[in-house]
């Protein structure tokens, strides 16, 4: 059992002049209404640090609480390795399974809460989905967590990806389908491939035959959310076994979760100039079997 986690945010102008009951419901369709009653009911909702009523009528700019009492989170792996470690930044190795940072009933299960047991001050400069293994990178400061950021914004972070994609692709080719919002049966949204979207770049080769699909390298200038997942899907080539993104980039009729599991990609490589030093700084993590080639 974890320590329970309070769950907080400030209410925005959609929220106003409805009821506590029909903004949770609406709001977050992980839980059923009958859910949100019950948690109302056992006073774990706060408006304003005042124990809520289902009825109450909600303004925005309000602080909205739900106290979530301890639980018991799911196994997942909990080993990483240390690829590199200085003042400044420090690089894990993440398995296949974990989740980067707290969401979707995780919380201690988590890189980040792993990581802080070991070195307190690092904080994620990005993360990975939780069926993806491979590099993640920390800072360790304020300074090099700036730098670095500054540094992504622009595309002078270079990362490189290994997948197992279905079918047979040609050699080598970019796609550049816009990424943005939408509609999920059970989520209510997602990232997927969209005309509206926001502008993203991947740039594939082939590296091999695989199990059952093809090994490939992807590089991607731009990090949207699940963009390697999206675009191979939207090339037509999904990756073997993903539960979300079908051929064309968006999800399937019966949809899964971002955060199941079920397909390969590993964050293989990482480069950028060192935040202190400004030395060029290349990173790895070796795939896993079955992405080698």
């Amino acid at each position: 059992m974890n320590q329970g986690f309070d769950y907080r945010e400030q209410l925005g102008p959609a929220a106003a002049g409805r009821t506590v009951l029909g903004y949770l419901v609406a709001r977050y369709r992980h839980s059923s209404e009958v859910e949100w009653q019950r948690r109302i009911s056992a006073g774990e909702v706060l408006l304003e640090d005042t124990v809520a009523l289902p009825s109450d009528f909600l303004r925005a700019g309000q602080r909205l609480v739900w106290q979530r009492p301890p639980w018991e989170e799911p196994d997942v792996p909990l080993a990483f390795a240390v690829l590199h470690c200085d003042e400044h930044l420090l690089a894990v190795a993440k398995p296949s399974g974990l989740p980067s940072v707290p969401n979707g009933g995780f919380l201690t299960h988590t890189l980040l809460h792993l990581v802080q047991r070991m070195a307190a001050e690092a904080t994620p400069l990005h993360r990975l989905g939780r069926g993806t293994s491979g590099l993640v990178l920390f800072a360790r400061t304020a300074g090099a967590r700036r730098a670095v950021a500054a540094a992504w914004r622009v595309g002078r972070v270079d990362k490189v990806y290994r997948a197992l994609v279905t079918g047979i692709p040609a050699p080598a080719f970019s796609i550049d389908t816009p990424i943005g919002v939408v509609d999920h049966r059970r989520l209510g949204h997602v990232y997927a491939a969209s005309r509206e979207g926001r502008p993203a770049l991947t740039r594939v080769r082939v590296i091999g035959p695989g199990d059952g699909g093809t090994i490939v390298e992807a590089t991607i200038p731009t990090g949207r959310p699940h963009q390697i997942r999206i675009h191979l899907a939207a090339a037509g080539h999904p990756l073997v076994g993903d539960p979300l993104y079908v051929a064309g980039g968006g999800p399937g009729p019966e949809p899964g979760l971002p955060g199941d599991g079920g397909y390969r990609l590993h964050a293989h490589r990482l480069g950028l100039a060192h935040p202190a030093t400004g030395g060029r700084l290349e990173l790895e993590c070796a795939p896993p079997p079955d992405l080698r080639g």
